[in-house]
């Protein structure tokens, strides 16, 4: 396909231009997979401002809808990429005059809400260092964030400054919303001049839309000065973002000007996004699947963001909105599409063409139910807040039950085995850092040797383990330190979960090993049960009895617990408490506790 039309009149930087040949290639080959990943070639860029070099490059003059904000009430924003130029540019101008200064960390604690972008775009622009954070962090959280991440501003909404009040540090407190005392008001950027000037003086070019060319008023070596941006490199931090901990303590991952931005050209093509596309993404701002899926993908493509805000999740009004909003491009965790295929689907919403899903491996039971009801194949991929994309079903592609896909455009996948390290079909997912992916993290921030660990070997090292077959797709086994042995077999409990939630009974499940004095562990499974089931002794059976059926003798789920599953902060299962409980509560094997049920409770298992 041709390369879009950038509208402004100076048009794009030599940084600007290497980044729309490299995405044009990408748009070009988006159902051919193999030219893709052969032709592909990261752009060489040594200073670069995603902000200012691209997008406002595309967003000059230029009248379509960039982000769309739909509220439950029905209420909606609709802002264009020259609105959000314009925004963005008065945001930056106030930021920089109220001080924030080129390297500055400034936590941005902000819902879905046009704020949010605005701030990041204008956070870009003047050189500082965002902290994404969730609005649903406490306060001893956000002392961390504090601390650990020397945060020097931060931006929130006002029903949640609040949780500031006991949270020490020098920082500058900006409001987003109703005026707060002693919290600076967001509302003021809106008399900032119109186009971003940098290190010039206030109040130059001020017409609305009259942007400078882009990269114009960035100086060398001007530091601190209000507004000033100066020379952004592409390897200069941009982002620092908390891991949501599903093991330990949040690590603190640095992305910089290159990695994300151009990093999600992987996301951009696994997606399959294409310019004047609608694409709906469900995910939260604070976590990297929002800056994936709703920031930056869309826009390296010239897409339309929608946001879709409510306070419980409703399938058929999702879909619903997806129907008006003409949604092309829809994005969701396995979450919620178990939630929505255990909705009513109805018929496919009739602008879509591209679903997929990404956070945690989609089951295929899932997949199969939505192909049956919309003719559309959900395509899996992965990736980390480490990363992009890294593997991914591409659009065009034969999708395989179970498999994640192959190697995304720009990555070369290593399986390597734990023990011997050397590389094979079966193994931890690396990334060799002799060929380094531009969409990799520089490392964990202030800790030289979690990130040392990590990078070992010459290879960066996911924690993930993997297998793949002759033709390159890559199949999820689990976390390394998630997979186990149960009489000598070692035991994925990914490929055990996805038999359980083929059963109606199982919304979700948890699979981990539980002591047993005869085969050192046998696999249990936490079970979350879906409406309209009850735990007891009939709902054990019937699912105990399911898993027997459809899985081989050495993999049978031997014991199961009704139970609410424990989560981190942005929702992924926390395995490791399960496991910590059954080492406590099974220490002594005879032990039971209530709502747990035996194979040997089950006479009629027995054969």
């Amino acid at each position: 396909m041709a390369s879009t039309t950038v509208p402004s009149a100076a048009g794009p930087s030599a940084a600007g231009r290497a980044f729309l040949e490299a995405r044009d290639f990408l748009l070009e080959n988006r159902e051919d997979y193999l030219a893709a990943v052969r032709g592909f070639r990261r752009p060489e860029i040594p200073e670069l401002n995603w902000a200012l070099d691209w997008f406002d490059a595309v967003a000059a003059g230029n009248g379509r809808t960039a982000l769309w904000v739909v509220e439950e009430d029905g209420s909606e924003q609709k802002l264009s990429y020259n609105d959000m130029m314009v925004r963005s540019n008065q945001v930056a101008n106030w930021l920089g005059e109220s001080g924030v200064a080129r390297g500055d960390r400034v936590i941005v604690m902000l819902g879905n809400q046009v704020e949010l972008w605005e701030t990041i775009l204008a956070v870009m622009k003047l050189g500082a260092v965002v902290i994404p954070a969730t609005t649903l962090l406490a306060p001893a959280d956000l002392r961390d964030r504090i601390e650990r991440g020397k945060a020097r501003h931060v931006v929130v909404g006002s029903a949640d400054t609040g949780k500031f009040d006991d949270v020490p540090g020098d920082y500058t407190r900006i409001c987003v919303g109703e005026e707060v005392s002693s919290w600076l008001s967001y509302s003021e950027a809106y008399s900032s001049a119109t186009s971003f000037y940098g290190t010039d003086a206030p109040g130059v070019n001020d017409a609305p839309g009259a942007g400078r060319a882009p990269g114009a008023g960035r100086a060398v070596g001007v530091e601190g000065a209000a507004g000033a941006g100066g020379v952004t490199r592409a390897s200069d931090s941009f982002l620092l973002y908390f891991t949501s901990g599903t093991t330990a303590k949040p690590k603190l991952v640095e992305h910089t000007h290159s990695s994300y931005p151009i990093g999600h050209l992987s996301t951009m093509y696994w997606i399959g996004l294409r310019p004047g596309d609608v694409h709906l993404n469900i995910s939260s701002p604070g976590w990297a699947k929002h800056a994936w899926s709703s920031i930056f993908a869309p826009w390296n493509a010239e897409a339309t963001v929608l946001v879709y805000n409510y306070d419980r999740f409703d399938a058929s009004s999702l879909i619903a909105q997806m129907v008006r909003c003409e949604v092309s491009t829809f994005c969701a965790p396995p979450t919620v599409w178990r939630m929505m295929v255990q909705a009513d689907l109805g018929t496919r919403p009739p602008g879509l063409r591209e679903v997929v899903s990404a956070g945690e491996p989609l089951n295929p039971e899932v997949i199969a139910q939505v192909q049956n009801a919309w003719g559309l194949t959900i395509r899996d991929g992965y990736g980390q807040t480490e990363t992009t994309a890294q593997i991914g079903n591409s659009p065009g592609q034969v999708v395989k039950p179970g498999s994640m896909g192959r190697a995304l455009p720009g990555y070369k996948i290593s399986l390597i085995d734990p023990v011997s390290g050397e590389e094979g079909e079966e193994g931890e997912i690396c990334l060799d850092l002799a060929d380094r992916p531009i969409g990799l993290m520089v490392g964990y921030r202030d800790d030289d040797e979690l990130s040392a660990e990590a990078m070992r070997s010459g290879r960066y090292h996911t924690g993930d383990v993997a297998s793949r077959d002759s033709d390159g797709y890559i199949t999820y086994i689990g976390r390394t330190d998630d997979v186990f042995k149960a009489s000598d077999y070692r035991i994925s409990p990914f490929e055990l979960e996805s038999v359980l939630l083929e059963h109606e009974a199982v919304a979700e499940a948890a699979v981990v090993p539980s002591p047993d004095p005869l085969r050192l562990a046998v696999p249990k499974a936490y079970i979350t049960l879906a409406a309209g089931f009850e735990p007891g002794r009939e709902t054990a059976l019937s699912i105990l009895a399911y898993a027997r059926e459809h899985l081989a003798p050495y993999k049978r789920v031997r014991r199961l617990e009704f139970a609410l599953l424990p989560k981190t902060i942005s929702g992924k299962i926390r395995r490791v408490d399960l496991r910590g409980r059954e080492r406590d509560v099974h220490a002594d094997p005879s032990s039971k506790v209530q709502d747990e049920w035996r194979e040997e409770d089950f006479p009629e298992l027995r054969s």
